[in-house]
Order: structure tokens, then sequence, then C-alpha cells
């Protein structure tokens, strides 16, 4: 799950190949000392019990409503259950990321923070994938993934989400505000029916300018 030396130099806006020697050498550094630790998680459960309301933009699990919007619920409309998932880097590469090291090497903790993002992002593509095929197997297609926080969902419905999910859930707990630890961690849903449609992200429908997702084709 690890992103290539290549994938990393592109996110920090150089040609894959062309990122200075010593950044090169820092990203190696930082991916021996992630390979060694093997933190990263994805684990999903399966939510039977739901009803969708694409004019009230509500989503009801069992007896717990959630709010993500317009803009997921019209994406997940036909779903007869829904996915809630977890995913993490770790301990080790959120810690040391430049948002969690202030004191710390910059560079390094750049390079750190950068790689979590993608290692999140990775590891929670690989659900993805190993859950369709889980489900086709089974004649039911999936949705796109969606999370609090993106698509005008608002990010302390991650309480409710994490109802479901028991307390270290794949490694991760939340916060009173909201946030997870590891903080290189993502969660979300993923609808799950015979009808449903995998669509990339409906960019068009967000006015979100800064999502990570925006223009992403899964």
């Amino acid at each position: 799950m690890l992103p290539s030396v290549r994938a990393l130099e592109r996110a920090m806006g150089y040609p894959a190949g062309n990122a200075p020697g010593y950044l090169t050498a820092v990203i190696t550094e930082v991916f021996d000392e992630l390979i060694a630790h093997e933190e990263i998680r994805a684990e999903y459960r399966i939510i039977d019990d739901i009803a969708i309301d694409t004019d009230a933009g509500t989503l009801t699990l069992q007896e717990v409503v959630l709010s993500p919007g317009l803009t997921v619920t019209v994406q997940i409309r036909e779903a007869e259950k829904v996915a809630l998932f977890v995913c993490t880097a770790g301990a080790t590469v959120s810690d040391r990321s430049r948002c969690s090291t202030p004191d710390a090497d910059l560079l390094k903790g750049y390079v750190y923070d950068v790689t979590g993002t993608i290692v999140v992002e990775n590891a929670a593509d690989m659900m993805l994938q190993e859950l369709r095929r889980t489900m086709e197997a089974g004649g039911y297609g999936i949705t796109n993934r969606f999370s609090p926080g993106y698509c005008g969902w608002d990010m302390a419905e991650q309480h409710k989400l994490f109802i479901f999910l028991r307390d270290n859930y794949g490694g991760v707990t939340l916060t009173e505000s909201a946030l997870m630890k590891p903080v290189k961690s993502v969660s979300g849903i993923i609808g799950i029916g015979r009808k449903v449609r995998f669509a990339p992200y409906s960019c068009s429908m967000c006015d979100d300018k800064n999502c990570l997702y925006r223009g992403r084709k899964t």
C-alpha cells in the first residue's frame, strides 16, 4: 500500500524521477521506517437495516439517522445495505507528520505527511476493490465511497458512524471533536445493492474546490 517514490515525487510537485537527491533519500528513509512498523489497516462492517430519503438527504442505519446530504444520498439511493469502513495509515506516520511534530525535521515531517495521506487513500481504494469482488460474487454492486467532511457531509457525523464501529475499530478511535486518531485515517460508507451503480465522484454537484477527491475516477 506504500506509494512508489515517483508517486510521492509527483505529489510534491516534481516530475517523476526529477526530485532532488536529498528528497529522494528522505523518502527512502521514511519508507524503510514505515515498512518496519506495518501499521496499515482497512476494515468494514455491513449494515443491512437501512432507509434512504433523498428528499431529506438522510440515511437511517437501524434507528440512527445520518444526514450526509443530497450529493451522497442520490449516489446511494438504490442501496439495499451499506458498508461502514475505517482505514488508517497507522500511528507512526500520523505521529511523525509535520502537523504533529512542529519541532522535528520539517522536511521529513512533510514527507511523512504526504506519504500518510497517499497511504490511507491507497488502503481505502484496495478495501473498496476487495468489497466489490466480494459483493459481485453474491450478485451485488457497490457505489463509490463517501466520507464525513466531504460532499457537504458534516464531519461531526463521524460520531454516528462510530456507534457501529466498536471502540478502536481498525485501530482507530474518535475524539470528542470528531477527529480520528491516528490522524491519517478515513472512515465512511459504501452503498451495496443489486441496482446500485459505481460512478466517479460527482464534482459538478459539490462546491468544495479543495476536495481531496475532486476529479478522481475512483
